[in-house]
This record gives structure tokens, C-alpha cells and sequence, in this order.
């Protein structure tokens, strides 16, 4: 019988093409206008590396301020110092490690024409690629070695490598970095995780660096920090950058990865003696307030979808139901108009539940059409977005449909659709056949 109640379904469409265009246009408007929005907030929601989430640690200890919380109510601060940093890196208690900070590169090609030209640039530690499974075009990354000796080595992205060298392989090559050579070991593939969530201190939905070079070396040789950073305590006037070094100012990232719960804990329990050790030299005087928190749990911690994504998303279901409301006073006429035919099946023996089977069907059919539409109206939705805000160049990741968010705006049409034809269905399949056909 379904064959047959899709004919009747497209024949009863055919008969009715303002109504149910209508009907098609009301919900693909609502989708569009849902799915626009909850398409970015999936964006801006996802875990790039949600396969390595019970691994990946960041790590928090509170130095701060003890009559003033870094935040409210009693949250640690989320990077650490160089002092930190550089004694839990040292202590090479978890299984991989990386510390990381923004900062900035002038890159001076080969040739009398090209032109020097800045790039943003990650220095970080050997494990960082291995850690969060950084995919590789040509070569690797560094290795510990590296890190120890200052070594001026880097690592740069596919983009920078067809700039330099038309996307050959320039593993072995020298490359001029504010008037310093440095070779290349690897060149990374395409790698754009979004959210950016090894790092959400600083955009969390820009761009990756360009290239990535040796912590030690970027300290030693005193790179710009070009990320954010925060201080509880003025730093000495005069003490340069050992001074800052060796202040309570937070600036950088800190990641570990521990295999199991077991090590999980086993690191807790070092960071809290580290903290109680710190303690005895004058430092650390809040109480203990050390956290591990998984990248999901990072992310959420530190409000990467904007609570204005969840208003406007509210927003959009709400104009979503009002164009639901619509259809079914669409589908209510429709039905009205219909009446005498659904008497007429009723005469002849049709059940109520063969009727509801029926109308139900058409229903669907319309729901599919309105969620093809509604694809539609969606892409146009996030090329408003796009260029509404034309001068974040992040703007461009987060108005990206996947193909679970295609699927998701049929199905969600479809059930709309549905949805809309309950009432609708239940008082054609109540008709009394009588009442109509006395009328013929």
C-alpha cells in the first residue's frame, strides 16, 4: 500500500499547489533559520580530538592572588607561569608533555624580489605532535634532543610551504627567520582543528600557526609573546626579561597526556606535592586547587560556545514552531477542502487507520521536500553570517554543513512535518462520512 499512498500523497499536492507550496516554504523557512544557527553551534561545540579525550590533560594550579580569585567563585588560572612550566616539564612525570605559546615570526624568502612578511608561530615542545596526532605532509617534528639543545629547527604548515617552495619537499632546507636560518624538518598537512582546542586562551576558532619552533628556544632568545597574559604581582622595575620569567605572570599552555586513570591520579597527587613544595619557598598562596581537564571538559570550562549562540539558537526553534503553528492552519484547510473526498473513502469502506496512513504520508512528503528546501535557506543563512561578520577571517570555520547537519535538517523537517499533520490528520480521519455526503 505505500506505493499507492505515495501516489495519492503527489497527486493531492498536484491538486493543492498553493497550499502546499506553502506548506514547504513555512517549514524550510523554519528549518533554515534552526538549522543556520544550531549549524554553528555544532562548529563551535565539536572535539577535534574527542578519540584522545580521556588521555589529554591541561593543567592548572593556582598561584594566584589569595584575596582575589582569578575567577569567580574560586576558579585557577588557566595558563601558567615559566616558572611552572619549565619545573613540571622538567620533572617528566607524564607520558608525553608540551608547553606552548603565541608568538610571531618575520619569514625573508630567497630572491631579490621577495618581500619579508610575518606569520603567526607556535613555540612548543617535541611531544606537541605526537600528542595531538599532528598530521605530516613531509617529514616529522623535532625531537627531545632539540628541545634541550635550542637547536633552530621548525616545523611549517602546508600553506607556507607552497608560499617558500611551490609544495616541493623542503625537509633539510634552510629557511631566514628575523635574520636567522633555521632548517626545516617537517611540513605539516592540512590541519585546521576547530575549536582551536589546545589553545582557547587565544581565539580558540583561528587559524593554526604557520610554522612551530623549540620552547627552549623562543625563551632563550626572548620571543615576543603574542598571546594573552595575566599578572597578580607587579614584576621589579628594571629586572628585564628575568623578571618576567621569573614572575607570577601566567602566559602558557600546558598539556600532559596520561594513559590511564591510574596515572591521572598519580599526576594529581605530583602536582599537589609540587604546589605544597612551592609553598614552603613563599609561593602559592591560595589553598590547593590543581585541576586535569580533558579537552571536552576544557572547552566547556572555558565557555567556547558563546551563551548568545544558545539565546539565538532558543530564538530559532521558537520562529521554528510559529512556522509549524502555520502549517498545521495550512494542513487544517487543506483538509477541510478535502472533506467530501475523505467522506466518500469512508463510505467505501476505508478505515480510519488507513486514512491516518495516508495523510500521514503526504505529510512525510512534504516534510522531505521542506527539508530539501530548507538545506537550501540554510546555506544561504550561513553565508549571511559569513558576510555579516566578513572581517573575522574565523568566521569561514564555523559556517561550514557536514553532512550529519544535511541529514539532521530532513529529519528534523520530516518529524516537523509530521509533527504538524497530527491535528490535522486526527480531524479528517473523524469526519463523519454522513455529514458531507447528504450535502452531494
Amino acid at each position: 500500500m505505500f506505493p499507492y499512498y505515495l501516489k495519492l500523497g503527489a497527486l493531492s499536492i498536484r491538486a493543492n499547489p498553493v497550499l502546499s507550496g506553502l506548506m514547504v516554504a513555512a517549514i524550510a523557512v523554519g528549518i533554515g533559520a534552526c538549522m543556520t544557527i544550531m549549524t554553528v553551534r555544532h562548529v563551535m561545540s565539536g572535539n577535534p580530538i574527542e578519540h584522545k579525550n580521556d588521555q589529554l590533560y591541561h593543567v592548572q594550579v593556582d598561584n594566584w592572588n589569595p584575596d582575589d580569585p582569578y575567577d569567580e567563585p574560586n576558579n585557577p588560572p588557566v595558563q601558567v607561569t615559566y616558572l611552572d612550566a619549565k619545573a613540571l616539564f622538567n620533572a617528566d612525570r607524564a607520558f608525553r608533555q608540551t608547553t606552548s605559546f603565541k608568538t610571531s615570526r618575520v619569514v625573508q624568502p630567497d630572491g631579490d624580489d621577495a618581500r619579508p612578511f610575518q606569520v603567526q608561530a607556535r613555540a612548543t615542545t617535541a611531544d606537541f605532535f605526537p600528542m595531538f596526532d599532528v598530521p605530516f605532509l613531509y617529514g616529522s617534528g623535532w625531537d627531545d634532543s632539540s628541545d634541550q639543545s635550542e637547536e633552530r629547527v621548525i616545523v611549517i604548515d602546508r600553506v607556507l610551504n607552497e608560499q617558500l617552495f611551490g609544495g616541493e619537499n623542503p625537509v633539510g632546507e634552510a629557511v631566514r627567520l628575523n635574520d636567522e636560518t633555521y632548517r626545516i624538518t617537517g611540513v605539516l598537512d592540512t590541519w585546521n582543528p576547530v575549536p582551536k582546542f589546545y589553545d582557547v586562551n587565544n581565539n580558540p576558532f583561528e587559524d593554526p600557526a604557520q610554522l612551530f619552533l623549540p620552547f627552549s628556544l623562543a625563551v632563550a632568545n626572548d620571543f615576543d609573546n603574542t598571546g594573552n597574559t595575566s599578572c597578580w604581582k607587579p614584576i621589579p622595575d628594571g629586572s628585564g626579561r628575568d623578571g618576567f620569567l621569573n614572575s607570577e605572570c601566567i602566559w602558557i599552555q600546558m598539556w600532559v597526556e596520561l594513559q590511564n586513570e591510574t596515572a591521572k591520579q598519580d599526576y594529581l597527587n605530583f602536582l599537589d606535592a609540587y604546589v605544597e613544595e612551592q609553598k614552603l619557598l613563599g609561593r602559592f598562596p591560595r589553598p590547593l586547587n590543581n585541576h586535569l581537564r580533558n579537552p571536552a571538559e576544557w572547552m566547556e570550562y572555558n565557555e567556547v560556545v558563546d551563551s548568545e549562540v544558545d539565546v539565538l539558537l532558543s530564538l530559532a526553534v521558537l520562529f521554528l514552531i510559529v512556522c509549524l503553528l502555520n502549517t498545521v492552519g495550512l494542513l487544517l484547510a487543506k483538509a477541510m477542502r478535502r472533506a467530501k473526498d475523505t467522506s466518500l473513502r469512508r463510505a467505501l469502506g476505508a478505515s480510519k487507520s488507513e486514512l491516518f496512513r495516508q495523510h500521514v504520508i503526504e505529510a512525510g512528503m512534504i516534510g522531505v521536500a521542506g527539508g530539501l528546501l530548507g538545506i537550501v535557506t540554510t546555506w544561504f543563512g550561513l553565508r549571511g553570517i559569513e558576510n555579516l561578520f566578513i572581517e573575522y577571517e574565523f568566521i569561514q570555520h564555523l559556517v561550514r554543513m557536514d553532512w550529519s547537519m544535511v541529514m539532521l535538517a530532513v529529519a528534523l523537517a520530516i518529524v516537523s512535518a509530521l509533527g504538524a499533520a497530527l491535528y490535522p490528520t486526527w480531524r479528517t480521519c473523524n469526519i463523519t462520512p454522513a455529514t458531507h455526503l447528504r450535502l452531494q
